[in-house]
């Protein structure tokens, strides 16, 4: 039925939480470098209500879109790597699980930013676990949490610098 389309509230897909797998731990290196994008001169962000998988990855597409990043789609079909949302120079999962996001996930959307030589970015609805927030540090990669008001809150470094447009 086409190509990527765009995210928005009430659209037709829900989802499941990360499904990528994993080949392992890969040795640190720079985080992916960051996209092209201008700073925004942004009012408020407004967020979406979370009441399925489907509002969480319109929230997170909306926060990245007030971010400054354009042409925020989803893929027609979730792919096995679990990518939820693609920009020029970007690529973001959500998980609207309610268990903590763990290691696995973060890793597998790093590498896949890695090879796609993007910015990835991580939402999570209940948060991540100790061994998935070290390795985010260590890889640079942003970790926000999704209250159910719609509304992400940086975890890490680097989705404060993300946020501050430093990234």
């Amino acid at each position: 039925m086409g190509g990527p389309r765009p995210v928005e509230a009430g659209s037709d897909w829900f989802g499941t939480g990360p499904g990528a797998f994993s080949t392992g731990h890969a040795p640190a290196a720079d985080p992916a470098p960051a996209a092209t994008r201008p700073i925004p001169a942004r009012g408020d962000f407004r967020p979406v209500t979370i009441r399925t998988a489907r509002d969480a990855v319109a929230a997170a597409a909306g926060y990245l879109r007030w971010l400054g990043f354009r042409d925020v789609v989803q893929p027609e079909e979730r792919p096995a790597s679990g990518v939820d949302l693609r920009a020029p120079g970007l690529i973001a999962q959500v998980d609207p699980s309610t268990r903590p996001t763990g290691l696995r996930a973060v890793e597998c959307l790093w590498l896949n930013g890695l090879s796609a030589s993007t910015v990835s970015v991580f939402f999570s609805l209940a948060g991540y676990t100790p061994e998935a927030r070290a390795r985010a540090v260590e890889i640079g990669l942003p970790l926000f949490v999704l209250d159910l008001t719609g509304t992400p809150q940086p975890v890490n470094g680097a989705a404060v610098q993300l946020t501050s447009g430093a990234a």
